[in-house]
């Protein structure tokens, strides 16, 4: 359900916020794993439900490139 309500989320932003969500989130992956290589973070699906955000965003980004192309 998570899931659904962030793919809805992300549907209606526009490319600029999901490409400077996708910074964020980057960044927040990164520091996950450092932190997961020093021992800090004991829940390692962080790490995975962070490398998923990115990608729904980026199928989104394309989606839309894609949709405006056809138009």
């Amino acid at each position: 359900m998570k899931r659904k309500k962030f793919l809805d989320s992300i549907k209606h932003k526009s490319n600029q916020e999901l490409l400077k969500t996708i910074k964020e989130t980057t960044e927040k992956l990164k520091n996950l794993r450092f932190d997961l290589y020093s021992g800090k973070v004991k829940n390692v699906k962080a790490i995975n439900n962070s490398k998923k955000e990115i990608a729904r965003m980026l199928t989104v980004i394309n989606k839309k490139a894609k949709e405006e192309i056809k138009k």
